[in-house]
């Protein structure tokens, strides 16, 4: 799997050991690891490149993972992040309460990293679902992640590396305004320095791709903000 297509987890762990133990077993996992010690870090790592999911520890010193959720479920553009909360909090009250405010997931601790990891997979099931090999389909185009191929109606599509990957985020999130600078995060990733006219290019070389056998072109362009599917 190419870096730029890794799926992306924020680990927000106080405890260095444990942290890097769970870093260590989610990038075995294939994931690309961002860490972050605290709250306001994991705050300010979020706003720089939004992951696709978070690990959140609930006791934390300053910042608590729970407010930390709180505020990332309240902001339209973080609200679909799944988040793990991590507690040594047990109680039902406590799992109700962890729920209640936003986690998608909460698992207690001591935890089986075994199960945690599971746990991670199911949530990015969800959300990248052409990472767990999910045939993506909107109207009449059908992409296949595991053969690497695209269908419209019953014509195959010839489309470059980069086409595919724009492609593949698009049909993830179909109706998803997506900015030239998330593209540019999700498909070429974060470390590599590209132009935003760059994205334009590729949506052009898209576009004719999707239609190289007719049919309307089912990308918009939504002015000042963007590109969506649909």
């Amino acid at each position: 799997m190419a870096a730029q297509e890794q799926p992306t987890v924020l680990l927000v762990e106080d405890e260095p050991a444990q942290r890097e133990v769970l870093a260590y077993n989610l990038e075995a996992e294939g994931f690309a690891v961002t860490q972050a010690g605290d709250g306001e870090e994991a705050l300010m790592l979020v706003d720089e490149a939004a992951p696709d999911i978070i690990i959140l520890d609930w006791m934390m010193p300053n910042l608590s993972g729970i407010e930390v959720c709180r505020r990332l479920k309240m902001r339209p553009e973080t609200r679909g992040i799944p988040i793990i909360l991590l507690s040594a909090r047990a109680e039902e009250v406590d799992r109700v309460r962890g729920l209640e405010t936003g986690a998608d997931d909460y698992v207690v601790k001591p935890y089986s990293v075994l199960e945690l990891m599971a746990r991670a997979r199911a949530q990015l099931r969800r959300v990248r679902p052409s990472t767990a090999g999910v045939v993506l389909e909107f109207e009449d185009i059908r992409l296949d992640p595991e053969t690497h191929r695209v269908y419209r109606a019953s014509n195959v599509l010839k489309l470059g590396p980069t086409e595919f990957r724009l492609l593949t985020t698009f049909m993830e999130k179909p109706g998803r305004v997506w900015s030239r600078e998330a593209l540019l995060d999700r498909v070429w990733g974060r470390d590599i320095y590209v132009d935003t006219r760059t994205v334009d290019v590729h949506i052009g070389r898209l576009r004719k791709a999707l239609c190289q056998f007719g049919g309307e072109d089912p990308l918009r362009t939504v002015r000042g903000a963007g590109y969506a599917l649909g």
